[in-house]
């Protein structure tokens, strides 16, 4: 098993290769734009690896991560498009570089692009790959669904939040890690034992995102901070920051996230106030841990080695400690 930064490197050549100019370039510009911005590449490199430590070849594993990096930015242009999001990773959106249309249809493209890469497989990984492809990519629409929802919504529970980001972003995180167990051909128990650690830790991952939304630094970041806060999006922050709020502080909230602000800083830094003096900010921090902890108790059911375990529990760490 090898360090992060050496599944970085093998998964940026193979990128690369993919990247290509083709026509119409209309349509494949903006593709290669977005993939080629950069990004943490959590997700392919969870796929190397987890091939990797069910003693597979990685390289037989980089369609399949190239796959769901490609899956992954398909959803970025489209989410980008409805959040009318102006930055990604720090450049200009792909709606904001070329126009809406172009996103759309290039992002088409993209889905489509990510399922042909499993054709690279034998038949019997063909199935269980493009199964599993097909299941995570309903499941992250219908995380985007219910996340459009919540911004009309007053009432959202925290469960509710909770398996919106499931779905959103954790399961993905689960399949890209599945999907290297799939082409290393472990067994079926330890194909659902990795899913569930990655899952586990795609939860606290987006927790992490979203306290980096409201406390991130901007230099480091990527993306425009506040940039929840002025869509209205009823994170665990706000969730938890109504729950603990008094009567005044709850009701301040509440009119901040109902009304059209005159000044959008002016509206973030109030609301990051509330979510520090509320105790929310704290309680986003001790869920981060909570789920990051339960991804490292799955893996106690792994048929892998110790120092193997060790290296994941390593990897998750990092990942909570993050600030981009």
């Amino acid at each position: 098993m090898q360090n992060v930064k050496f599944y970085q490197e093998a998964f940026t050549s193979h990128l690369e290769g993919f990247t290509q100019k083709r026509e119409p370039t209309t349509l494949y510009n903006p593709i290669n734009y977005i993939l080629e911005l950069g990004g943490k590449r959590l997700r392919p490199v969870l796929t190397l690896m987890t091939a990797d430590i069910f003693d597979g070849d990685y390289k037989k594993a980089l369609n399949a991560a190239l796959s769901v990096e490609v899956f992954h930015n398909f959803s970025l242009v489209h989410d980008d498009i409805m959040d009318d999001a102006p930055l990604r990773r720090g450049q200009k959106t792909v709606h904001e570089k070329w126009n809406i249309n172009t996103g759309i249809l290039s992002g088409d493209a993209m889905l489509i692009m990510a399922y042909q890469l499993f054709e690279n497989y034998e038949p019997e990984t063909f199935q269980h790959l493009a199964k599993l492809f097909g299941k995570t990519a309903l499941e992250v629409c219908e995380g985007q669904q219910y996340d459009v929802d919540f911004e009309t919504r007053n009432d959202v529970s925290i469960p509710e939040y909770l398996k919106m980001i499931e779905y959103k972003t954790a399961v993905l995180v689960g399949a890209a890690m599945k999907m290297g167990a799939i082409v290393a051909n472990a067994s079926e128990k330890d194909q659902n034992y990795i899913y569930e650690f990655g899952k586990n830790l795609g939860i606290a991952f987006q927790l992490q995102d979203d306290y980096l939304d409201a406390f991130g630094d901007p230099k480091t970041f990527g993306k425009q901070v506040g940039g929840d806060i002025i869509e209205n999006k009823k994170t665990y922050l706000y969730l938890k920051a109504l729950e603990f709020a008094n009567a005044i502080e709850k009701d301040y909230l509440l009119k901040l996230f109902n009304e059209k602000p005159i000044d959008n800083l002016f509206k973030i830094e109030q609301v990051k106030t509330l979510f520090l003096t509320t105790g929310s900010a704290e309680a986003t921090q001790k869920e981060i841990k909570n789920y990051t902890n339960k991804a490292f108790s799955v893996l106690e059911s792994l048929n892998i080695s110790e120092d193997k375990k060790d290296l994941l529990k390593a990897f998750g760490n990092q990942l909570m400690n993050r600030t981009i």
